[in-house]
């Protein structure tokens, strides 16, 4: 069974910058779909982006051209940078991952990081 820990979250500024990261471990994430999803006080998780076993990606229209998740399998590791952070990212980030080729109700989840942007 994989288990996920994410890591780097933490406060900053309106326009800054964080990576965040997922390592897993028990199996090699080469075998599992992976993303991000986030859930802020008040509201519903929502997807933030997603990578396939091929690599192909897909980015929620409120972070696209901001956000760019990225794995290295060898590193048994995903990643999310962020850029151009504003306040509406204020979220717990957590890592989800599928076994198979897409990430479809994902059923493995991390603990979350928390990332909290300052105006």
């Amino acid at each position: 069974q994989v288990q996920l820990v994410e890591s780097g979250g933490r406060l900053v500024q309106a326009g800054g910058s964080l990576r965040l990261s997922c390592v897993a471990s028990g199996r090699t994430i080469s075998d599992y779909a992976m993303g991000w999803y986030r859930q802020a006080p008040g509201k519903k998780r929502e997807l933030v982006a997603r990578i396939h076993r091929s690599g192909s990606t897909y980015h929620s229209d409120s972070v696209k051209g901001r956000f760019t998740i990225s794995r290295d399998n060898a590193k048994n590791t995903v990643y999310l940078q962020m850029n151009s952070l504003n306040s509406e990212d204020t979220a717990t980030y957590c890592c989800a991952a599928k076994r198979g080729l897409v990430l479809i109700q994902p059923d493995l989840w991390g603990q979350g990081t928390q990332v909290t942007v300052s105006s």
